[in-house]
């Protein structure tokens, strides 16, 4: 389940608040908690929001 702090994260990003450089650190750090199928999940909004 994709968890609040990662929804927060995915609107940040959705949004442009964060440089290319600290959405990807951020993503880093919070992507190993997320399961394969979230990874899918996550990288499909982005490039939907691009």
């Amino acid at each position: 389940m994709i968890t609040r702090e990662v929804n927060e994260w995915l609107k940040k990003a959705e949004q442009g608040r964060y440089s290319y450089d600290d959405a990807m650190e951020e993503f880093v750090r919070i992507s190993k908690y997320l399961t394969k199928e979230e990874v899918r999940q996550v990288l499909a909004r982005l490039k939907n929001a691009l």
